[in-house]
């Protein structure tokens, strides 16, 4: 790291992954960029085919690490759900009434406004790995304690709380994909990946309501989930390396001074020195102001915290559908969720056969990554989607409907989100990268208030306008949002050259970088 050619290769990597964040003030890579030498030759980068840069780890273990992530968010979402199999023996032991017995869930998805606040930002000034396994371990205590309450009180703070420390995954796993792949790879790994936020929600239900049937206290339902997080917990202490690329350089560079004795070695985390208070702004006012000051975000976050809004509706309505309506017990009104994770699942089947191949050879044909927008095509497709799902399910509730009618529409209602998810989720990972677990940070707070709140007005909503209408409105309302994606495709370029956060000059081409990169070696 001490010759004038390693200097140049750090250059070089800082201008293809941090150039994307110049305009911002408030970013960690331009500020450093603008203190010192570029020429500087004690500072600490990656040479070409680092083994210390993840995007250089073997396919197998991002593979692992991208599945690992995927089952970190499939239990917090497979928690957050499962108690609506069990609320009936909730209810008859503790007395509760029908809204407090709905807060089981809207508590613990109330819970994922207050941790992304944290859990993003701190992500990005200690890395990912302390507050995956941090926040795991107090997160499978209060299942514990879930099993182990005797008063309503207690289950609510504890649902509260253990959503907030269940929301590190569904904020920070989506940050590890985008720092082990790179553009081209990275949306196979997030079609994966998204399935798990719709499988667990569908599978909980499922599971608790055969607890429920089997005749099994329903504390059985969360000692179930104890073990499962515990199992999370040990997974990511044996197998989940930091992927945070300045706290890897951090790390070298310590390392560096160690064995060579020489303290000059510095990396640009390091000389980012902030006070208490630019330290509070960036970990709690960073995901607010990048919603306030960026449309696209603003405009994506609603959209997809309406549909998130209306997943978790789902958990209120289905029971008024096939347990009122059709007279199914609890085991088999939870299978009747199943149909959304099978769509979940076939969409990202269709994702792989069809959308991301065509990424990559838009890649090759532009001899660079396509624009953000490019992300938002399949979106074209599942917005119309979405809107007809809720409109088929609002026909077939009635219960001299067959079953196998609004069973069906879950069915397309899965493959809609789930659609709608990865396009959008592409789409911010794309445009903010480095900044990427801030805007997902404000995307989660959003969009899981939406689903807090949405189950608590379901059933009144559901009694008063009757299933049909009560879902003709979801409807409306997402035929209204269909041409959002549409004006992102046509306008967003305009938009992110307005941005202050997302990148603004355009990639070199692939082989320019490679002959560049050449050049130096």
């Amino acid at each position: 790291m001490s010759t004038r050619s390693s200097s140049e290769d750090t250059h070089t990597l800082r201008s293809q992954n941090f150039e994307r964040s110049r305009g911002s003030p408030e970013i960690r890579q331009s500020e450093v960029e603008e203190k010192f030498d570029e020429g500087d030759p004690y500072e600490v980068g990656f040479e070409e085919n680092d083994p210390a840069n993840p995007q250089n780890w073997s396919n197998l273990k991002r593979w692992c690490l991208t599945m690992i992530g995927g089952v970190l968010v499939l239990n917090a979402t497979f928690a957050s759900a499962a108690p609506s199999g069990v609320v009936a023996d909730m209810m008859a032991e503790f007395h509760m009434s029908s809204i407090v017995a709905t807060l089981m869930i809207s508590l613990f998805v109330a819970g994922y406004c207050v941790g992304p606040l944290l859990w993003g930002p701190l992500s990005e000034e200690f890395g990912r790995r302390p507050l995956f396994i941090g926040a795991f371990a107090v997160y499978t205590g209060f299942q514990v304690g879930m099993a182990l309450s005797k008063n309503v009180a207690s289950l609510l703070v504890f649902r509260f709380l253990g959503g907030v420390f269940a929301a590190a995954p569904l904020t920070n796993s989506g940050a590890l994909v985008s720092d082990i792949w790179d553009a081209r790879t990275r949306g196979k790994a997030l079609a994966i990946f998204t399935v798990a936020p719709f499988a667990g929600p569908a599978l909980g239900p499922t599971v608790a309501g055969f607890i429920s049937v089997g005749g099994a206290s329903w504390r059985w339902l969360f000692w179930v989930l104890t073990i499962f997080a515990g199992l999370c917990w040990i997974m990511i202490l044996f197998f989940v390396p930091e992927t945070y690329k300045p706290i890897i350089l951090v790390q070298k560079a310590r390392r560096l001074r160690k064995e060579t004795g020489d303290e000059r070695y510095w990396a640009p985390m390091e000389r980012d020195e902030k006070s208490l208070a630019q330290q509070v702004e960036n970990i709690l006012a960073r995901p607010f102001k990048m919603l306030v000051f960026e449309p696209m975000l603003l405009a994506t976050t609603l959209y997809m915290s309406f549909v998130y809004g209306v997943l978790y509706l789902l958990f209120e309505a289905y029971p008024i559908i096939f347990t009122r309506g059709h007279g199914f017990n609890a085991g088999i009104s939870g299978l009747m969720f199943l149909p959304i994770a099978l769509g979940g699942v076939l969409s990202v089947i269709l994702y792989l056969i069809i959308w991301n191949p065509r990424y990559e050879r838009e890649t090759i044909r532009l001899g660079r990554a396509p624009p953000p927008e490019y992300r938002l095509h399949m979106t074209l497709f599942a917005s119309p989607l979405f809107a007809i799902a809720c409109f088929w399910i609002g026909g077939a509730s009635s219960p001299d409907t067959n079953y196998w009618a609004p069973l069906m529409a879950g069915g397309a209602m899965g493959f809609a989100i789930c659609w709608i998810f990865l396009g959008f989720f592409n789409y911010m990972i794309d445009t903010y990268l480095m900044m990427a677990a801030s805007a997902l940070a404000a995307n989660t707070v959003i969009r899981s208030s939406f689903g807090a709140a949405f189950p608590l007005f379901a059933e009144d909503m559901y009694t008063a306008l009757h299933p049909n209408w009560a879902s003709y409105t979801l409807g409306f309302i997402a035929l209204a949002m269909v041409p959002i994606p549409f004006i992102f495709i046509k306008y967003g370029e305009k938009l992110r050259q307005k941005s202050r956060f997302a990148p603004t000059k355009p990639q070199a081409p692939v082989e320019q970088k490679q002959s560049e990169t050449a050049s130096k070696v």
